[in-house]
């Protein structure tokens, strides 16, 4: 008994200790708000001011489980989101009892079903497609939808080898984004596609400038197939690369050629490209010194100035084109970025594939320069409908991201990521686990190719790209849909304008 009453008088101490302490806390935090000056609310309401902040901080967390619809969310809504996931899973989509998609929606693509479309035996399937025919080694590049770029650095470890072992399990290219090219980027065996930002990370001399051998040493990589140079992304048009220094670590400083620790900061263009002249002058030597295809990737403000760009092709003759042109939407992406760039500048992708294929078009390239879209196009209906807009290919880096796992924390630039696909921190990364994320990424990009497959033969084509503009309508302000073709005639000779239906 008398065990029991000295257990019983231990707990009572510790209770009126936890009680005190917690009133000495309360007293301490309202004296500190009540004296501090830089927020109001605090000072006006001690204490009880604080929980407006725990508060605004857990919603961003709680919206997307228990208030927000699920086709309400951005940057992605639940519904996308879950799309990707079952994919990634290999449980395929099925659904029952009708659409949960609201078709009134202005924007809403609604694909143009044959009345007579092929019989199941005559599927459509994605056949291969040749980039850069005028280069030393063509690349023909077998899948419509790939990796877009992601460095290591701004990605982990585990998520860079997941991505690389999935993309070789599904047939697709992997782009390294501006970071340099790592082991892990090879590990898998699959198509790279090395990007050169504009610090031109991993192919730099020691003032930053581009290094011929240290190119040429990459280009000698069996996996390399392509190399890109980075003008502009999403994230951040007109504003260089963002990678804090809490996230260069000793292997990726030594990767991009940078100090450990600090702030990289890309410069916000090429210092060497100043002009299209020089842009094509660019890419003629990384492919001369490659023997690879080269193309570029940019976002549009405007596409009248690449009506100078286009011309200077044509002057100098169609072999002197990049072989492919990248278009990213404004809409951001997976990078650090301020918020003004990313919210208010660059023209969204929907806008800018239009313009920049029917430009091509225009001036009879179309089967010189591929175009390849990325920016928010991670479900089936995105990419059919890139595909209808012009694009021969189409890249994805947050789809990607959700297949490893993402789930929209928005904690990418903080090195906190709780699922392990942005983070650096070893106890975080040991959620990746990447023997199963990269069956995962092949997956989900096979299921995206399979169901643009079914799209385009319910259409009536027997190939992906087949499908032309009037093999969609867009849904207007009215309510009514109206064909692709009729709100934007193409230049292309393969598609039909039924404007008048």
């Amino acid at each position: 008994m008398d065990f029991v009453w000295t257990a019983l008088e231990y707990l009572a101490l510790i209770f009126v200790v936890a009680i005190g302490t917690g009133i000495l806390v309360v007293i301490g935090l309202f004296v500190t708000d009540r004296w501090q000056t830089h927020d109001a609310i605090r000072r006006n309401y001690p204490v009880i001011g604080r929980f407006r902040y725990l508060f605004s901080t857990l919603g961003e967390f709680f919206r997307q489980y228990f208030f927000a619809m699920d086709r309400e969310e951005m940057p992605f809504n639940r519904a996308q989101r879950e799309w990707v996931h079952h994919s990634s899973l290999g449980q395929g989509n099925m659904v029952a009892f009708g659409s949960t998609r609201n078709l009134s929606v202005p924007g809403t693509s609604i694909f143009v079903n044959s009345a007579f479309p092929p019989l199941d035996d005559q599927f459509a399937t994605t056949r291969p497609l040749v980039i850069g025919p005028y280069s030393r080694q063509p690349y023909e590049a077998p899948s419509i939808f790939n990796i877009s770029g992601m460095s290591y650095g701004a990605i982990s470890r585990p998520a860079v080898e997941a991505l690389s072992r999935g993309a070789a399990k599904a047939g697709i290219w992997l782009n390294t984004g501006e970071g340099g090219l790592s082991p892990y980027h090879l590990m898998g065996g699959c198509d790279i596609v090395f990007q050169i930002g504009t610090a031109k990370y991993g192919v730099r001399d020691e003032i930053g400038k581009l290094d011929d051998d240290r190119l040429r040493a990459i280009a000698e990589k069996p996996e390399v197939k392509m190399f890109e140079l980075k003008l502009a992304q999403g994230a951040k048009p007109g504003k260089g690369g963002i990678l804090p220094g809490e996230k260069i670590t000793p292997e990726i400083a030594s990767i991009r050629g940078i100090p450990v620790g600090q702030d990289s900061l890309s410069p916000n263009r090429h210092p060497d490209i100043r002009s299209f002249g020089d842009l094509l002058d660019q890419i003629a030597h990384i492919r001369r010194v490659t023997g690879k295809p080269v193309g570029f990737k940019t976002v549009l403000g405007s596409s009248d100035s690449y009506e100078g760009l286009f011309r200077q092709i044509l002057e100098r003759g169609a072999i002197h084109a990049p072989d492919f042109i990248t278009i990213d939407g404004g809409e951001g992406g997976t990078g650090a970025a301020p918020m003004p760039l990313m919210d208010l500048v660059g023209m969204p992708l929907r806008e800018a594939l239009l313009r920049i294929t029917d430009m091509r078009d225009r001036f009879g390239l179309h089967d010189r320069i591929r175009i390849i879209a990325s920016g928010k196009l991670v479900n089936p209906s995105d990419v059919a409908w890139a595909i209808c807009a012009g694009a021969d290919f189409v890249t994805t880096a947050r789809g990607f991201m959700f297949s490893l796992g993402c789930i929209q924390a928005l904690k990418c630039h903080r090195n906190t990521c709780p699922t392990g696909v942005t983070t650096h921190q070893r106890h975080l990364q040991r959620g990746l686990v990447v023997e199963q994320k990269y069956l995962r990424v092949a997956n989900y990009a096979k299921q995206i190719v399979k169901e643009v497959e079914t799209i385009a033969h319910s259409v009536g084509v027997n190939e992906p790209r087949k499908m032309r503009r009037h093999h969609v309508r867009v849904v207007q302000a009215s309510g009514e849909s109206v064909l692709l073709s009729k709100l934007r005639p193409s230049h292309d000779a393969g598609d039909v304008d039924k404007a008048r239906l």
